[in-house]
């Protein structure tokens, strides 16, 4: 038997925490699994209320076949609770926190956590979200009519993108929202459930980024007629809508800037960051996206009703760009304060509302529950599986680094993922993205050189803790060496593009999310970690799946203590290639 399974084990699921939430000054039940062929002679469970720890003695539940349940109580006396166990064995002891088990002392950071703040909605954490770039995706007849503004470098659809040099952020090939919502079909098909638009809003640029105003749609996408259209015709089709929001800087162009330059009595000029000589802090140095203050007065209310206005309108929730350095700069940081505010007018104008952040880096600390639902997980998420599965043979482009991708083996994914989910907590980790790349990252074919490691990549996507977030194109195999590479244009006139294996992979592994509660809400026990093979159970009241991937095409390993059923999907041929597979667990 793998020495995993012997562990002892906990997560945030509800097979080990009943129930998930809980009001404060109540009490949530905690269960750990040990496994017989290890069994401790105590289980105490450590709280730490006001910041001082706290032990209470865990009592044995049951035992069945080859493991014993133990179960104790844990108070929410703070809004977020912070607790772990001491499993004892003999004259000595170790520690079961949320990264791992280890036999050392460990910090409280990694500590598990249950927060009496309300977790994402359910549709955001049951969610397959689908990411279109709207330049880039399609084109209605109407864009025909509209003409190019004066800042574009036209292209045709079928032109490769520009990504180096100054006409990167200009090349304009015209896809707009009526295009979109002409396209819906493929991505019902796809198994999507939730679509995510970069920002809608004018701005002198291809990504939008740079908005001039928050108050209407760019006219180049259709307007806000065409917004509506897209909304309704996705809602019609149980689809959910996500916006994109830049809370960190405004462009240039933007109406409150331009007011805050020409008049500096003015209420906008507190909105940004300028220096005695009128210049102003932009993005990472870039003067065409000023930074927002938002220790500003009136910049509170103002932004607040941006962000309601759209939910009025009709999207569903808003992803927030650059949210790991909203509200942070130099000696100011109230990046939680915006993070409150924002979500707090997202769920009084929708209480369903999901409030998604961009972070890039460690999250460590921006997800504490009352915030942000949780982040897209690049760290988390992104790059362990980049380097366990990337194409040795040649270098592939990192996202953010100014070095390659390097390649890892499965131990340290594994390890990689620890740290930093055991950070968010088991509440932000359910909520947050799972991310093979987007439109600022080279793409997952790409990364791994082949369609099976590829395709080993997506089950690992839809399959760990989090919500698989598809970044349109990844469906077709499409390649990009960076992210604007990775912009490319659908092929709507190739039909045999969306005939291809890789498609009907990425449909099989939505429905198997769909049908089964464990691969969406389940826990995560790792049962097997390997140089170039992985097994890990996802484990729920109402079923157990079995995830096993290797990236050589070494042999399945053997898991002696878990009884396969029926297998669901195995992608990767048998023999020698990567493969990978999921199991119902008998």
């Amino acid at each position: 038997m793998d020495p995993l399974l012997h562990f002892p084990h906990h997560d945030g699921s509800p097979l080990y925490r009943r129930p998930e939430h809980a009001p404060l000054g109540d009490t949530v039940q905690v269960r750990v699994r040990t496994s017989n062929h290890l069994l401790p002679d105590a289980v105490w469970l450590r709280t730490v209320e006001d910041a001082e720890p706290f032990f209470a003695a865990c009592t044995v539940e049951r035992t069945e076949g080859d493991t014993t349940w133990w179960v104790g109580s844990v108070r929410l006396h703070n809004p977020v609770q912070r607790y772990r166990f001491l499993v004892a064995f003999g004259d000595t002891f170790v520690w079961l926190n949320q990264a791992g088990v280890f036999d050392r002392d460990v910090t409280d950071a990694h500590d598990f956590t249950v927060s009496c703040h309300e977790a994402a909605p359910d549709w955001g954490r049951d969610a397959v979200v689908y990411q279109i770039f709207p330049d880039r995706f399609a084109r209605s007849a109407a864009a025909d009519d509209r003409p190019i503004p004066d800042w574009a470098v036209p292209a045709q659809w079928d032109d490769a993108p520009i990504h180096s040099g100054p006409h990167t952020p200009l090349q304009f090939y015209g896809g707009d929202l009526d295009g979109i919502t002409e396209h819906l079909d493929h991505v019902v098909a796809l198994g999507v459930t939730t679509i995510y638009l970069t920002p809608v809003f004018p701005g002198e640029s291809n990504h939008r980024y740079n908005a001039s105003t928050f108050e209407t749609v760019d006219p180049l996408l259709g307007g806000d007629d065409a917004y509506r259209r897209l909304i309704d015709a996705a809602h019609e089709r149980g689809l959910h809508v996500l916006g994109d929001l830049t809370s960190n800087h405004t462009g240039d162009t933007h109406e409150w800037f331009q007011r805050a330059v020409a008049d500096e009595g003015s209420e906008e000029r507190g909105y940004y960051y300028f220096a005695a000589d009128g210049s102003h802090e932009g993005w990472k140095g870039y003067d065409t996206l000023p930074k927002l203050d938002h220790t500003a007065p009136g910049l509170s209310e103002r932004f607040g009703a941006v962000v309601a206005r759209w939910l009025e309108f009709g999207i569903d929730g808003w992803r927030i760009d650059v949210a790991n350095m909203t509200g942070r700069h130099v000696d100011v940081d109230v990046a939680h304060q915006v993070a409150r505010e924002i979500r707090a007018t997202a769920t009084d104008v929708r209480p369903n509302a999901l409030v998604l952040a961009e972070h890039g880096h460690d999250a460590t600390g921006d997800l504490d529950g009352d915030g942000w639902h949780g982040t897209m997980n690049y760290y988390g998420f992104s790059f362990p599986v980049w380097e366990w599965l990337r194409d040795p043979r040649r270098p592939v482009p990192s996202f953010g680094l100014p070095v390659d991708v390097p390649r890892r083996d499965g131990t340290a994914m594994v390890a990689a993922m620890r740290d930093f989910t055991a950070s968010f907590g088991w509440d932000a980790v359910g909520a947050s993205w799972n991310i093979l790349g987007s439109h600022d990252s080279p793409r997952i074919r790409t990364t791994t050189g082949s369609a099976d490691l590829h395709h080993v990549a997506a089950v690992l996507q839809f399959t760990l803790p989090g919500v698989p977030m598809v970044f349109a194109g990844d469906e077709l195999g499409f390649e990009g060496v960076d992210g604007e590479d990775s912009r490319r244009t659908m092929p709507w006139d190739d039909v045999a593009a969306f005939s291809t294996r890789t498609a009907g992979v990425y449909a099989a592994l939505a429905r198997l999310r769909a049908e089964h509660v464990a691969l969406r809400r389940g826990g995560l026990r790792w049962v097997h970690v390997g140089a170039d093979e992985v097994a890990y159970l996802r484990e729920h009241p109402d079923g157990t799946v079995l995830v096993t991937a290797t990236r050589t095409g070494t042999t399945e390993p053997e898991l002696p203590g878990i009884v396969k059923g029926e297998r669901l999907i195995q992608v990767g041929d048998s023999g020698r290639s990567p493969r990978a597979s999921i199991w119902k667990v008998s």
